[in-house]
C-alpha cells in the first residue's frame, strides 16, 4: 500500500471527506470538509465517482512525498504548487513518483486548499467518515514526520485534467432562507439584515465564521429561548446581535436565535472568504431554495463533465527532450505512392 508522507506542515492540515452526517441525536456534528464543492472537484478531476478523503490546507501546505506512484488533485483556496520545483497548476490532477518532492505554500486566495489522492486517504475509519473533528478530540492536526495510507489508485493510467474552480475565494452573495426564529425578529430588523454589506470578520474556525457590520441584529422576543438542535449553514445571533454563520464543527444545540439559513450551495463561499472579504446576503422563500438547491451528485456529474485535458507549458518540462514528438519519418513519395 502505498503513503503518503508529510515532511513540513506549514498550515493547519487535518484529513476531511464529506463528514458524518445523522449522529445530532447523540451530539455529534457532521463535520467534514469545510468547501465540499473542493472534494466534489477533486473527484471529478481524479475520475472518481464519490468524493474522497484529502488533507484539507487552512491557510498553507508544506511539503510531502510520496512511497509509490500515484495521482493527486490539488483544489480549494488557490495555493503556489511545485513538483522537484516545477510549477504545477492548481485545480488540476497530477502524476507523483517516488523520490519526488511536492511543495505546496501558502493561500494566494482564500482559507483551505486540498490535497486529494487518487484512492483517498485510508486511515482506520469511524462512523463511516475519515474525517478529523477536532472540536470532539477525532483525529489530529498533521504534523512533520506523519505518514498516511493510501486506497489503490482505480485508474493509475488516467490523463492529467484541469477544471476551471467556480469563483468562490473572495466573498460574494450567500443566498438564505428564513430559519426557525426569523419571526421573532421586527420587519425593520430583517429589512436592514438584508441590506447590510458584510465583511467576514476576524473570529472564525472549522465552528463558524463571524460576520461584521456596525449594525447589531437583536430581538427581544429572543429571551428565555430554549435550546434546539441546530446545523451547518444557519446564521445565530449572540446576544449583542453579532451573526455567525455556523460551519461543519458546529455544535448541536444552541440557544440563540437564527434569522436565516444559507443555502448548503453557498457554504463554500462563506468557508472561503479571507478576513475582510465583502459578503452580501439575499433572501429566499423556502420554495426558491428549494429549487436553487442541487444534489452533490448532480454537481459532481457536471464538473466531471467539464474537465479538460491538462495542457502542460513546454517551458515547465524539464525532461522535454526525452520525450518522443516525432513519430516517424517519411521522404514524401510514399504518400503519393499511397
Amino acid at each position: 500500500m502505498s503513503a503518503l508522507q508529510i515532511k513540513r506542515a506549514d498550515g493547519i492540515l487535518t484529513v476531511q471527506d464529506m463528514g458524518r452526517p445523522g449522529h445530532l441525536a447523540q451530539g455529534l456534528s457532521r463535520g467534514g470538509a469545510m468547501d465540499r464543492l473542493a472534494l466534489l472537484e477533486a473527484a471529478a478531476l481524479l475520475g472518481a465517482r464519490a468524493p474522497l478523503a484529502a488533507i484539507e490546507m487552512a491557510g498553507a501546505g508544506g511539503t510531502f512525498a510520496v512511497t509509490g506512484p500515484l495521482r493527486i488533485a490539488l483544489t480549494g483556496a488557490p495555493m503556489a504548487a511545485s513538483l522537484d520545483g516545477a510549477p504545477l497548476r492548481w485545480n488540476a490532477s497530477h502524476a507523483l513518483l517516488p523520490g519526488q518532492i511536492l511543495r505546496i505554500g501558502g493561500a494566494q486566495q482564500g482559507v483551505y486548499g486540498y490535497l486529494t489522492p487518487a484512492g483517498g486517504i485510508a486511515t482506520e475509519p469511524w462512523l463511516g467518515s475519515r474525517a478529523a473533528h477536532l472540536t470532539i478530540g477525532i483525529g489530529v492536526v498533521l504534523a512533520a514526520g506523519a505518514e498516511l495510507p493510501l486506497g489503490p489508485d482505480p485508474d493509475p493510467g488516467r490523463p492529467a485534467r484541469a477544471l476551471t474552480a467556480a469563483a468562490r475565494f473572495g466573498g460574494g452573495t450567500l443566498r438564505l432562507f428564513d430559519g426557525p426564529q426569523t419571526a421573532l425578529f421586527d420587519r425593520r430588523v430583517i429589512e436592514a439584515f438584508y441590506a447590510t454589506a458584510f465583511r467576514r470578520g476576524p473570529r472564525g474556525n472549522r465552528q463558524g465564521v463571524q460576520l461584521e457590520a456596525g449594525e447589531r441584529f437583536t430581538t427581544v422576543q429572543a429571551k428565555g429561548l430554549a435550546s434546539d438542535l441546530i446545523a451547518p449553514g444557519e446564521v445565530q445571533l449572540t446576544g449583542d446581535g453579532v451573526p455567525y454563520v455556523l460551519m461543519s464543527e458546529c455544535q448541536t444545540m444552541g440557544g440563540y436565535p437564527r434569522i436565516g439559513t444559507v443555502l448548503p450551495d453557498d457554504l463554500p463561499i462563506v468557508a472561503q472568504a479571507p478576513p475582510g472579504a465583502v459578503l452580501h446576503l439575499r433572501r429566499l422563500t423556502l420554495t426558491q431554495a428549494l429549487a436553487a438547491h442541487r444534489p452533490e451528485a448532480d454537481v459532481l456529474r457536471d464538473l466531471a463533465g467539464r474537465c479538460q485535458p491538462l495542457l502542460r507549458d513546454p517551458a515547465t518540462i524539464p525532461d522535454l527532450l526525452s520525450y518522443q514528438l516525432i513519430g516517424g519519418v517519411t521522404r514524401g513519395d510514399d504518400l503519393d505512392r499511397a
